[in-house]
């Protein structure tokens, strides 16, 4: 089945951005909205301790599993926003990269955001996501 999200592009903003500007998802479609993906092992462990690309890759993971439940795929996803604990911009760049490198060309509307802290120990990157697909 193919995707209910149609991405907007536009020549009249910045191509600086590495994302769609504005995602579109047709009426009737189902959305799916995602807890923030944490960096969390399956016994509830921090993943990649102290290492902002390890952190944001086990959020990606865990994302496409809570996807996959919800009848979606990482195809499906209409908008993320990726919280990093840091005030370095080398850090969120850091995880941001192993974000956009996951969506790969579905280069879906993004907000990265650096914050002073998380909700788990040793937390450094969170992944939050709205979903749609076709009814």
């Amino acid at each position: 089945m193919s995707s209910a999200v149609r991405l907007i592009r536009t020549d009249a903003l910045s191509d600086a951005a590495e994302y769609a500007y504005a995602a579109i998802v047709p009426a009737g479609s189902r959305l799916i909205f995602l807890a923030g993906s944490c960096p969390l092992n399956l016994d509830g462990t921090t993943a990649g301790i102290g290492d902002y690309r390890a952190q944001a890759a086990k959020c990606v993971e865990n994302l496409r599993v809570a996807l996959a439940e919800a009848g979606a795929s990482i195809r499906d996803v209409v908008s993320t926003r990726v919280l990093v604990a840091t005030t370095s911009q080398d850090d969120l760049v850091a995880a941001w990269e192993v974000v956009r490198d996951a969506f790969a060309d579905h280069d879906v509307p993004s907000t990265l955001m650096g914050v002073t802290i998380l909700g788990y120990d040793d937390q450094l990157v969170e992944v939050e996501a709205v979903a749609a697909v076709a009814e």
